[in-house]
């Protein structure tokens, strides 16, 4: 915790992508100009989670004005290609305790968002020109930035994509084993990358969606099996939306909105739970996880009940957090028993009052590289959790509905927070468990980020060891499947936050199952 004339603090995956963001903070920039020089960092630094081929979302709060959305993630194609026509195939992801299929080639990108949204974002909320917030990232990716063990584990666990093309191995080989991936230690350059970054602050988004970029990489669709056009590419637009607004005990919330589900369905959980008294029980107890686990299983019951899978609208929206529906929830008119990816986060706060949460992804990857430019494209297309009714099914045209959530939450005492994670369909189950340490238990951010997390997938309740024996026992007694991981995991997300309390008390904590870290600006 830091006091006194502190500029700011930033919290990330990534010790390069905070001080990236603090750097900007002492340089003059607000929390916004720094959050989107982060994220250029971040794709550099954080390669497997972020990317300029990818997409995501900005949660934003100008100080003394309503928070607002920037939705930049990445939208499916105007036409799908014939079966027959596609490169689009099945890797198998080792998490070491578990493995997940993901699927790549050409014709797993979806329109990347990106890039429009670092420039649309920072035209409407930053400061400091867009070079300047750009070059930490430039620097970067000339000099090389070393792999540590928990970016050494990603590309282990992703290894099938860093193999598929001899243009993704390239980006990941080791400067000292030829023929070889990347070890620990190493300096990852990607020279290719720094100039493309320079191109952009020369040429700005065009030359992704109109320019040289978009001629190329529709070019290569068209002859490798890919679906994107030129026209996907050109249409493309950043959306700019209103949060979902909630409150949470005396906390006013506001996390991503309609499309996307993820932020609704952390909402939902909260209010199931709410009726629980939380000053009865003491964290971990057994009332308290299994509380967790109800309002989970709640959440993931009504996702598939709501037919979430191509996303939402806001009048279901206003109906599932409507006070009736929650009532019954909580009364189990419902529920008569409990049972029957590559994403990044990075938070910010300023001295002015500024609040950014932003979540970003690019998928695994597709393993395809834009020629000349070190950018790996997304494979949203090829991620389960994004297409649940079926690969190739995908509705042409629309933005893809994500769990991405990021947040802010706003205390009776002025206290605010910003908070996301990564990890896929982990994240709602992430935030809430976060939110819940943060509001319910007054943690501090590192309290609330490094205890113990459960996620319920299905019938199988996955459950970090910390908890204590009873609170274990009786969450593996009602679960049909229950699975207890030998230690904490990516697998349960990366939640990194921050907070400021009035008089600029700044607080946060990057996530150690992400290599989070925290940076300050003094």
């Amino acid at each position: 915790m830091i006091l006194g004339k502190c500029l700011g603090v930033a919290a990330s995956g990534s010790a390069e992508v905070s001080q990236t963001a603090v750097e900007i903070l002492k340089a003059g920039g607000n929390a916004f100009d720094a959050v989107l020089g982060a994220l250029c960092t971040a794709s550099i630094a954080e390669p497997l989670l972020a990317s300029l081929g990818g997409g995501g979302f900005l949660m934003a709060l100008p100080n003394g004005e309503t928070p607002r959305v920037y939705d930049f993630f990445c939208q499916t194609p105007a036409r799908r290609r014939k079966l027959s026509e596609l490169d689009f195939y099945p890797i198998m992801a080792n998490f070491g305790t578990a493995e997940q299929e993901f699927h790549i080639g050409m014709a797993s990108i979806a329109v990347p968002g990106v890039v429009a949204g670092i420039f649309e974002a920072h035209a409407e909320l930053g400061r400091m020109p867009i070079g300047e917030i750009v070059m930490p990232a430039v620097e970067l990716a000339r000099n090389g930035v070393e792999v540590d063990s928990f970016h050494r584990y990603i590309i282990r666990i992703l290894r099938p994509i860093m193999e598929a093309t001899a243009e993704s191995f390239t980006l990941f080989e080791s400067p000292g084993n030829p023929g070889h991936l990347i070890r620990q230690g190493e300096l990852l350059r990607n020279t290719d990358a720094a100039d493309s970054l320079e191109a952009l602050i020369r040429e700005g988004p065009d030359l992704m969606y109109r320019g040289e970029w978009a001629s190329l990489l529709a070019k290569d669709c068209r002859e490798q099996g890919g679906h994107l056009t030129r026209e996907d590419l050109a249409s493309y637009r950043v959306e700019r939306r209103a949060p979902v607004i909630f409150r949470h005990r005396d906390t006013r919330c506001a996390i991503n909105p309609p499309p996307s589900p993820g932020g609704c369905l952390v909402a939902f959980a909260l209010g199931v739970m709410a009726d629980w008294e939380s000053g009865q029980d003491q964290w971990g107890s057994r009332g308290h996880v299994l509380n967790l686990l109800r309002g989970m299983r709640a959440a993931s019951v009504v996702r598939h009940e709501y037919s979430m899978e191509a996303g939402l609208d806001r009048a279901r929206m206003a109906e599932l957090l409507g006070a009736e529906t929650i009532r019954q929830w909580q009364q189990g008119l419902k529920l008569h028993s409990l049972f029957s990816r590559g994403t990044t986060h990075i938070s910010v706060a300023d001295a002015e009052g500024n609040i950014a949460s932003m979540t970003a992804s690019n998928g695994e990857g597709c393993s395809y590289v834009m020629p000349g430019t070190g950018i790996m494209l997304n494979n949203m297309l090829g991620e389960e959790d994004l297409n649940p009714g079926g690969f190739h099914q995908w509705k042409e045209g629309s933005r893809l509905a994500s769990m991405m959530s990021p947040a802010i939450a706003e205390m009776a005492d002025g206290t605010r927070f910003a908070l996301g994670s990564g990890g896929s369909n982990r994240i709602r189950s992430a935030i809430t468990q976060v939110l819940v340490n943060l509001l319910d238990f007054g943690m501090t951010p590192d309290q609330a980020v490094s205890a113990p997390r459960i996620h319920l997938e299905g019938d199988m309740l996955s459950i970090e060891p910390g908890f204590a024996a009873d609170a274990q026992a009786a969450l593996e007694a009602i679960a049909p499947e229950a699975h207890v991981w030998p230690e904490q995991n990516l697998f349960f997300g990366g939640v990194h936050t921050v907070s400021v309390k009035h008089g600029g008390i700044f607080d946060g904590a990057g996530d150690p199952r992400r290599g989070g870290v925290v940076a300050f600006a003094n």
